[in-house]
């Protein structure tokens, strides 16, 4: 079985000294802009000790993807020297720094987008209370998008970055590939392989400008939610081709995105349900790209519970809580280990007001 401290070459040839990542987490730490502050530096240089890599929060790359107050921007080269600071933050910590990239299409914040109406695949709005109806994008406007992906992963390399995470979950990729925001009649909706269009074109512009401005490997990953819990909406199935699809490109790996690495599927009748959701698609890579394992890892079992069915773990609100964990796992320190409720383990932690504030109120509210 995988060992958490192996290192790992990907494809790219950027090499992890380990399996152990920071999952890509709202923090909600930037300026109102989009640009980098002191507080998100710091906090993302405490927490890279001991990790293989670091992925920041999701990193908008037009004004109109901005999902919520205080998200990371990438759409402008006015951001470049700040990012650059954050890379080589995380990178004196020995870990590898990477930037999830988004736009989250009709999931946008209305209040950062001034008055303006979000964007989607389709005129159709997510199927829960007060959700906007987005505005459906032109086939031009799919092809800026498209070109502004790429753009992004420039302003990235520029910066100083070892790779980024395309954020197929939770946004624009999602909402393209999933049969209830995609209803479209032309070549970007339809069938499944009408709908992966989107995604395809993506993933080919994003290597297309690493091949052409990267001096030094540079990775890129992809991030993805593996079932929809409406109807219609995506199923494990839909998730299975999608991966196999995937696979077929020079990806260095994928990321699931869930809040327990133990979940099995909840938008299944009879199928799969045999076995967790991660096991079953880490059967349908079947070795052709690395699987990142992610939800609930709190203590050294939970490490090696996710790497039985991936490659590499990440680790979210535990490290959030417990900057050092990384490290604490790897001298043997357990017993140090933050282990209190996250809604009392933030009290116990240094952590800037916005995160604070926003934290507060997700755990409170359960």
């Amino acid at each position: 079985m995988t060992k958490f401290d192996e290192p790992l070459t990907l494809k790219s040839g950027v090499t992890l000294k380990n399996r152990l990542m920071l999952s890509p987490m709202t923090t909600k730490q930037s300026f109102f802009d989009g640009t980098v502050t002191q507080d998100e530096i710091a906090y993302y240089q405490q927490r890279a000790q001991g990790l293989g890599a670091v992925l920041t929060g999701a990193a908008n790359v037009q004004p109109i993807g901005q999902g919520w107050p205080g998200e990371l921007g990438v759409f402008s080269d006015d951001f470049i020297p700040r990012l650059h600071e954050l890379a080589t933050a995380i990178q004196s910590q020995g870990a590898k720094a990477i930037v999830q990239i988004v736009h989250t299409g009709r999931r946008a914040d209305l209040t950062t987008l001034k008055g303006l109406q979000p964007v989607g695949p389709s005129e159709i709005a997510e199927p829960q209370a007060g959700a906007t109806v987005p505005r459906a994008l032109s086939a031009t406007e799919i092809e800026t998008l498209i070109a502004d992906f790429g753009a992004a992963t420039r302003r990235v390399i520029a910066a100083g970055f070892d790779g980024v995470e395309i954020h197929g979950g939770n946004g624009i990729l999602q909402q393209f590939f999933s049969p209830q925001s995609n209803q479209r009649t032309d070549d970007w909706g339809g069938s499944r392989e009408k709908r992966y269009h989107f995604i395809d074109e993506v993933v080919k512009t994003v290597f297309a400008t690493v091949k052409k401005y990267a001096q030094k490997p540079f990775s890129v990953g992809y991030r993805f939610v593996p079932e929809e819990l409406w109807t219609p909406g995506l199923r494990l199935t839909d998730t299975q081709y999608l991966l196999t699809q995937l696979g077929k490109t020079p990806l260095d790996y994928v990321q699931i995105s869930e809040m327990s690495y133990q979940r099995v599927a909840q938008a299944e009748s009879t199928d799969f349900q045999d076995k967790s959701i991660l096991a079953y698609l880490h059967e349908t890579l079947a070795g052709e790209l690395p699987l990142v394992g992610v939800g609930g890892v709190r203590t050294r079992a939970d490490v090696a519970a996710v790497l039985e069915n991936a490659e590499l773990v990440a680790v979210g609100q535990q490290l959030m809580v417990d900057p050092t964990w990384a490290v604490k796992l790897a001298q043997h320190q357990d017993a140090q280990m933050v282990q209190t409720p996250f809604k009392d383990a933030i009290e116990q932690v240094s952590l800037s007001t916005p995160l604070y504030n926003y934290m507060a109120k997700g755990f409170y509210s359960k």
